[in-house]
């Protein structure tokens, strides 16, 4: 353990270095070939088994100690986001309207140099050690569920997963066990009515007042269908009725976004939209033609792996705090890496050491680099400790 973490600072430099050349040279999911590549090729003469193109763009290496044990997989993902950068940092990115604006960046560093020296440490641990470079995190249906079906979880044990972020102090690790971040899905609902003149509404159907019903309506189900207790959330991102003043729109789109902490709530929340666009049907004398997309479910941290990998962490008295945090409000698609096998899915804490803390995908997001080696220096620990043989 002293070995890994003495190696991993002295590589501290060369995550830094990666990580920039990443950022100024971000691709949008289900685009990233040259990301892709670059992490293919960083493998090269290295003492691993590389697959390429697993699932779309995936690549998965494995880290064989050559000894009988159980088989731990960690995951980073390398896409970036259609936003134009604003940060104004000398390593900004260099294509117009891409940026790595949520940390995809710094994981893919922090990995590729932890793999690097894992491989170097081969005779440390049993078993074996499968890094997941993901791409296409960002947008539905994700990378993850491509190279789960190519079979990048055979004989894996369990899956530990971290994120930098830019809102959470750094100089700690934070974990939460159970549901730890929302499951998404995506409405777009058309409204057809009847065209009409202002000046005459009894002689039209006006699908804008029918739509304006339904964005009333909806808020009431996270008010009065869920329980207090529950988490779930619905957003009207785009209204489109856009006509001339004097005339009655016949047509109106609505596009909504929804969040759920468990399934369940998800659920909760699907059937009352569609059972409400029925309603506006009925009460409107309109048609309403409802696509509802389920997307990432929500991500459920296993209890008892989760506990083990803050112990450990604990334990290893780094240089760094352990804390309890709360739920995360964003989705994430490691949720389906949870859903096939006991998974932990944990975060590093990035606040910039200077200036205003951005969110991420905001155009001036960035992150303390000093979780980049927080990150590496975890999951190496976690690996370390899981493969020793006596688990």
């Amino acid at each position: 353990m002293t070995k890994l973490i003495e190696t991993l600072k002295n590589k501290e430099e060369k995550m830094i270095e990666i990580r920039r050349y990443l950022h100024e040279h971000p691709e949008l999911s289900f685009q990233e070939e040259k990301t892709s590549q670059y992490i293919a090729d960083f493998y090269k003469g290295k003492d691993v088994q590389v697959e390429t193109n697993i699932g779309e763009r995936g690549i998965k290496v494995t880290i064989d100690s050559g000894k009988p044990g159980k088989t731990l997989a960690i995951r980073a993902d390398f896409d970036a986001l259609p936003i134009q950068e604003d940060t104004g940092l000398p390593f900004a990115s260099k294509t117009a309207g891409v940026m790595h604006a949520c940390g995809h960046d710094a994981h893919t560093a922090y990995m590729l140099v932890l793999a690097e020296t894992l491989a170097e440490m081969k005779d440390a641990f049993t078993g074996k050690v499968v890094v997941i470079h993901q791409p296409a995190e960002e947008v539905p249906p994700g990378g993850a569920k491509g190279m789960i079906a190519d079979g990048v979880l055979n004989k894996v044990d369990h899956v530990l997963g971290v994120h930098v972020m830019s809102t959470m102090e750094t100089g700690k690790v934070y974990y939460r066990p159970g549901y730890v971040q929302t499951g998404r899905a995506f409405f777009k609902l058309t409204i057809k009515g009847k065209a009409g003149h202002g000046s005459s509404p009894h002689m039209a159907n006006d699908a804008i007042v029918a739509g304006s019903a339904f964005v009333t309506e909806v808020q009431t189900i996270v008010a009065r269908r869920l329980s207090p207790f529950e988490t779930g959330v619905v957003t009207i991102g785009s209204f489109d009725g856009k006509g001339q003043f004097n005339i009655i729109q016949d047509t109106v789109v609505i596009e909504g976004d929804v969040r759920g902490l468990t399934d369940a709530t998800k659920q909760t929340i699907e059937t009352e939209i569609k059972r409400i666009s029925k309603g506006i049907e009925a009460m409107f004398g309109v048609t309403c033609e409802l696509d509802y997309q389920d997307d990432y479910p929500a991500l459920y941290n296993d209890p008892e792996f989760t506990e083990y990998v803050a112990k450990t962490l604990r334990d290893a008295d780094l240089e760094f705090g352990v804390e309890l945090c709360d739920a995360q409000p964003p989705s994430e698609d490691f949720a389906y890496y949870a859903k096939e096998v006991p998974s932990a899915f944990i975060y590093t804490g990035a606040s910039p050491e200077s200036g205003e803390i951005y969110p991420h995908h905001h155009p001036k997001f960035n992150i303390s680099e000093k979780s980049l080696l927080i990150s590496a220096e975890a999951v190496g620990t976690v690996v370390l400790d899981y493969l020793k043989g006596e688990n």
